[in-house]
């Protein structure tokens, strides 16, 4: 049986944090700055509470008035052995963007947000997908497939799809840059990997001059036997990525669905900010 994920596998770890002497204005830039919508207050290494952008646009109008002064005592926290359900559950009823992580001492450790929490749950269905594929092929060629996870290269992946979305692509970056990143599903073959999910993720990583992507891999005991999809990459003249198509001016089903109520200047800002 799995074990469970916890928060300590997820959390960000190189927490930035702020000090209860700043004042409103240093503490507003520093939000600024962050990727989070509030910072916890912390005082050598101790948490003290948690201040959010809507407590900082509430005292605009006295940027020099110290935090300490404005500040709640004491802030909502899990720890790092606690379940990433629990933690979800935290976020959900307190209505929460960000927690703070604080291990025995009440010393400030890590934080997650809701992004690690849409990661957690998109691993956790990863396990399911690969069951299948593996008892697929195991049960098509009457082979035994071992699986592992790590880094497979990037100049080593065989495709077996032939197109890709260009509008997919770029959410496929944003979701790298937020790390909401989703293993690939790989093939181990006597001579680099196949592909047989995440065209879009690796494409995307391509793009962004990755050399290595996290992936699932199936090893079966026989290297040498010839796959179903080997013979369509071989049809479709797929070898490297380079032999993967990047359509442009054409919108992948889901972002076509997903904004199909913006107008099209909506549509051009938002691809702008991906």
């Amino acid at each position: 049986m799995a074990r469970q994920s916890i928060v300590a596998d997820y959390m960000v770890k190189d927490v930035i944090s702020v000090e209860p002497d700043m004042t409103v204005k240093e503490v507003s830039e520093k939000i600024i700055e962050s990727p989070f919508h509030g910072l916890p207050v912390a005082q050598k290494g101790f948490l003290l509470s948690f201040i959010t952008a809507k407590e900082m646009l509430r005292h605009f109008d006295k940027p020099d008035i110290k935090i300490r002064e404005i500040m709640k005592k004491g802030t909502i926290t899990a720890n790092p052995t606690m379940s990433m359900d629990d933690a979800t559950r935290v976020l959900f009823r307190y209505g929460l963007r960000n927690l703070p992580i604080v291990d025995e001492n009440r010393k400030l450790v890590g934080m997650i947000s809701n992004i690690d929490i849409v990661r957690s749950h998109i691993e956790k269905s990863k396990p399911h997908k690969v069951q299948d594929i593996k008892s697929f092929l195991e049960g098509q060629h009457g082979i035994r497939i071992r699986t592992s996870v790590g880094e497979v290269p990037l100049n080593e992946i065989r495709p077996s799809q032939k197109e890709v979305f260009q509008d997919e692509l770029i959410g496929r970056q944003f979701e790298i840059k937020k790390n909401l990143i989703e293993p690939l599903i790989v093939v181990k073959r006597r001579r680099g990997y196949l592909l047989v999910d995440g065209h879009h993720r690796v494409m995307a990583a391509r793009e962004f001059g990755m050399k290595t992507f996290r992936s699932v891999i199936l090893e079966p005991d026989l290297l040498d036997i010839n796959l179903g999809l080997e013979r369509t990459a071989d049809r479709w003249g797929l070898h490297t990525l380079n032999d993967v198509v990047i359509i442009e001016g054409s919108k992948h089903p889901f972002v076509e669905i997903t904004t199909r109520l913006l107008d099209s200047d909506s549509k051009k800002r938002l691809e702008g900010e991906l």
